[in-house]
């Protein structure tokens, strides 16, 4: 049995991340579909084609650790996707539709920032300074498809679905 140490565990996370994106490419057309605002639409598809460039850093970095980029199954982004269908199930065709689709979204946002930032920090501490900028991009990316949720949910999607609370 091979030593678990940072080095396995780096390539480990990295090849969760690998299906995470993956997963994650095939759920975002599925949300701009479902989006009823332009603008979140918009927000969806792009970051789709950001997603896809997350997917070609992943293999770079898998290059320079001598790995074949290889998939390795992430209950947690399974759960988080999961449930997000869930919502968009429960909540299709509602005033908080879009609130919820936001939500769903900024869940897998927020698991990808804390997963690219501790890869990040170990391709450092690993001497693999092209690797960490690679992670840092995909990260930089991450953080600001959150801040243009929040900003989506907070000018148009929570007040539409807070409209029918009342």
């Amino acid at each position: 049995m091979a030593e678990k140490n940072l080095e396995t565990l780096f390539h480990d996370t990295l090849r969760d991340m690998y299906y995470a994106e993956r997963h994650i490419l095939k759920t975002l057309p599925k949300l701009e579909g479902a989006a009823a605002s332009d603008e979140l639409k918009a927000a969806f598809a792009q970051h789709h084609t950001e997603t896809e460039g997350q997917v070609e850093r992943l293999e770079k970095v898998f290059t320079m650790i001598d790995k074949t980029p290889r998939s390795k199954r992430c209950p947690a982004i399974d759960g988080i996707l999961t449930e997000g269908d869930e919502h968009l199930k429960e909540y299709e065709g509602s005033v908080a539709a879009d609130a919820s689709l936001i939500a769903s979204a900024q869940a897998v946002e927020h698991y990808e920032i804390t997963r690219y930032g501790t890869l990040r920090r170990w391709a450092a501490m690993l001497g693999l300074r092209d690797g960490a900028d690679l992670l840092s991009e995909t990260l930089e990316e991450e953080s600001r498809t959150d801040e243009l949720l929040t900003k989506i949910a907070e000018a148009e999607a929570n007040a539409k679905a807070a409209q029918g609370a009342r």
